[in-house]
């Protein structure tokens, strides 16, 4: 219990250190949103008649997934500068947990998450987006348990790379299939069968099914316990390796 109360607040401390940069200067919130902003604006209606009645239903939480896919992904790049100037090696002579070194990361990382996808429904409710409120609450749980599964990745990653020149060719090479195989932009039932059998492969995609039934409301399809238990897998499996590289490189 004690060691648990410990780690408790040795991450609630990473945790508030990490976030000051982002409370001193608030507007790199409003900077997270602008991509997905885009595509809403722009891309959005394009599919109108596409996916089927309001195109927004269909639409906005597959950007919300986005959001929660290469927001989180590329949040191990705040750890760089970190390891770079010898900020984290001061820390890890310290007697903190390496636990609590990436769980109070990840935190702030899926706080911006939720923060951000929460601004990003009420934009797109001005367009046309409707959706109960607790079924959007329940779509940014969602949201977060993904984003532990990519941030925890994120941070193993940079910390394994270490500089941005490796890092960033890593992450555009993998999050981009990773979200054109979701059916994040278009419906994969429009993909060629060999192309949609290979979509059900990526995990990425049952969440972004799950999102999608849960904000319209069909809590009988199967994507609504499916797309979560991915989830949590994903975190649990992520979260783990992320902890085992944390421990051994401030070994």
């Amino acid at each position: 219990m004690a060691a648990t109360m410990r780690l408790l607040r040795e991450t609630r401390l990473v945790f508030v250190r990490s976030l000051r940069p982002i409370l001193r200067n608030p507007v790199s919130i409003v900077v997270g949103i602008a991509m997905p902003l885009v595509y809403l604006l722009l891309f959005g209606p394009l599919l109108r008649g596409l996916a089927g009645g309001n195109s927004w239903q269909w639409f906005v939480p597959g950007i919300m997934v986005q959001m929660a896919l290469f927001g989180t992904a590329y949040a191990g790049f705040a750890l760089i500068p970190e390891i770079r100037s010898g900020a984290l090696e001061r820390l890890r002579v310290t007697p903190i947990s390496r636990t609590a070194l990436l769980l109070g990361r990840v935190a702030k990382d899926v706080l911006m998450l939720v923060v951000q996808s929460g601004l990003l429904a009420a934009i797109a409710a001005l367009l046309g987006f409707r959706a109960s409120i607790w079924a959007v609450l329940l779509g940014l749980v969602l949201l977060a348990v993904l984003g532990v599964a990519v941030g925890a990745l994120s941070h193993a990653l940079a910390l394994i790379l270490k500089q941005e020149y490796t890092f960033a060719p890593v992450l555009s090479s993998s999050t981009l299939p990773l979200m054109l195989l979701a059916g994040v932009l278009l419906p994969m039932s429009l993909a060629p069968r060999w192309l949609y059998d290979v979509s059900r492969v990526n995990p990425l995609a049952h969440v972004v099914d799950a999102e999608r039934a849960i904000i319209a409301g069909h809590w009988t399809a199967t994507s609504v316990w499916l797309g979560p238990l991915v989830a949590v897998a994903l975190a649990a499996v992520c979260l783990a390796w992320g902890v085992r590289v944390f421990r051994r490189q401030n070994a």
